[in-house]
This record gives structure tokens, C-alpha cells and sequence, in this order.
């Protein structure tokens, strides 16, 4: 079962800035420094290109739930397109039936000093682990956007002064 999930968020910065910090792994540590759900992320292989791992660790839920650990590797990065995608390779929602749990990001320039940032999630899901697709949620993206913005606002203010 294939299942699409995406956010949206205009920035009143130029494209070229926002790629900038999508297209690295600065984007890791803006989002681990500004989201509590994130507890670290280390690097297991590359230098941020495509081919790029990463190991993730969630914060334990409230439930008082074990941590998410998974891998992702970066599969895609265009920078031409201004397109950034990585899928999970191990653990995580590959644990729990899904054969595919992708993320992507793009980057669009609307006017000069502002660009829309679009995020989406792509998963697919075994039939016999279907329920598992409610626990894909559009809100570590929203939480994503929320901190990139703030701090893509913050360092544009910044170069200003």
C-alpha cells in the first residue's frame, strides 16, 4: 500500500539560501538543536552527497516507548532542481512492515528574496502490516519546516545588520 503525505511552507528568503541549509547536513543539526523529538543523529558514511548515512535516534515517546533508531541514506540530491531526498535503509519504519519510507524536500524560488520549501513523505507499507500506515504522520515535517524557517529568518536578519 503506497501513501503520500506533504507540507508546504513559504520563506521570505531567497531559494539559493534555503538550499543551502536543505541540501547539507547543517539541516540535521538546525532540526536536532530546535526539535525535542530529535535526540542526535550521527554520521555513519559520506560527506553529505548522495550515498550519505545517517543514524537518527527520536526521543523516547511518553509512553515511555524505546527510541526510534534508524538509518537513512541520502538517494538523491539535485541541486540544479533544488531536490533533496533520503530513504530509510534500516530500522525504523522498516521495522514495522514498510518497504519504503522516503523523504523529499524541494525547493522553489518564487520571487527574489522569497521560495516555497516543499516536504513530502512517500512510504509503502507490506498489506499484512496496512495498519502500520496510520503511524506516518505529517508532523515531523511541520516541525522541520518550523525550526528551517525560524532559522533561515534568524540568519537572513543577521547578514542584514
Amino acid at each position: 500500500m503506497f501513501g503520500e503525505l506533504s507540507y508546504e511552507v513559504e520563506i521570505d528568503v531567497p531559494a539559493g539560501d534555503a538550499w543551502e541549509l536543505y541540501s547539507s547536513l547543517q539541516l540535521a543539526k538546525v532540526v536536532q538543536e530546535g526539535l525535542d523529538m530529535l535526540e542526535k543523529f550521527e554520521l555513519v558514511e559520506g560527506d553529505g552527497g548522495v550515498g550519505t548515512v545517517l543514524q537518527i535516534t527520536l526521543a523516547p515517546t511518553s509512553g515511555g516507548e524505546e527510541p526510534m533508531i534508524y538509518k537513512e541514506k541520502f538517494t538523491k540530491i539535485d541541486n540544479e532542481k533544488r531536490i533533496k531526498e533520503a530513504e530509510v535503509v534500516e530500522g525504523g519504519f522498516l521495522d514495522l512492515g514498510f518497504t519504503l519510507y522516503r523523504v523529499c524536500f524541494e525547493i522553489l524560488e518564487k520571487e527574489k528574496d522569497s521560495c516555497l520549501v516543499k516536504l513530502k513523505i512517500e512510504y509503502d507499507v507490506k498489506e499484512e502490516a496496512a495498519s502500520n500506515a496510520s503511524l506516518v504522520t505529517i508532523k515531523p515535517l511541520e516541525g522541520i519546516a518550523s525550526v528551517t524557517t525560524s532559522y533561515l529568518l534568524k540568519m537572513k536578519k543577521a547578514n542584514e545588520n
